[in-house]
């Protein structure tokens, strides 16, 4: 779990989201496969806002402009970064992320992709810095530290290849 390698497979990850992106037409990109689920277009809109975000946090615990907090996150959050999967359940998203979930253009979401792998690309330089007492709150998981944040990152963006994979599987059955 260092730097570099949660960097590359972050990196990895947003490959396949780069992907799947040239494989779906626009249409399908913003279709609800049914009530109360996300469409395509949401699930990029929300991982780039989250992200983006994430990236935020860890600039702030790099720069020190963060909270100086020395207890350790809860044992479940250690649990989750250090297995890389959020248990088996189902989450709603909290409300400071929700605001930001609405459908965008495949266009837009290219964009914003490109946007955030250079962001991911540039982040391992500030980490000469790092301080593991510096951290942002999560509104989940508590405090994190710039390499806790790159974690999450991490398992975040896993999490929402498996929901891309769930909806094209609803979508198939429609």
């Amino acid at each position: 779990m260092s730097v570099k390698s949660d960097q590359n497979n972050i990196l990895q990850s947003l490959k396949f989201y780069s992907s799947f992106l040239k494989t779906v037409n626009e249409e399908v990109f913003l279709k609800t496969p049914q009530q109360g689920e996300w469409s395509y277009s949401e699930v990029y809109a929300h991982i780039f806002s989250a992200h983006i975000l994430s990236v935020i946090a860890i600039e702030k615990c790099l720069n020190k402009t963060a909270e100086l907090k020395i207890r350790k996150p809860d044992w479940r959050v250690r649990l989750i970064l250090f297995f890389g999967r959020f248990p088996p359940v189902k989450y709603k998203v909290p409300a400071v992320l929700a605001d930001a979930v609405k459908k965008i253009s495949k266009e837009d979401a290219a964009n914003q992709l490109v946007k955030l792998q250079k962001r991911i690309e540039d982040i391992h330089v500030g980490f000469s810095k790092f301080n593991p007492h510096y951290k942002v709150k999560h509104p989940r998981l508590g405090y994190l530290d710039a390499k806790a944040w790159l974690r999450f990152i991490l398992v975040h963006s896993k999490h929402h290849q498996r929901q891309i994979k769930r909806i094209e599987k609803m979508l198939q059955t429609i």
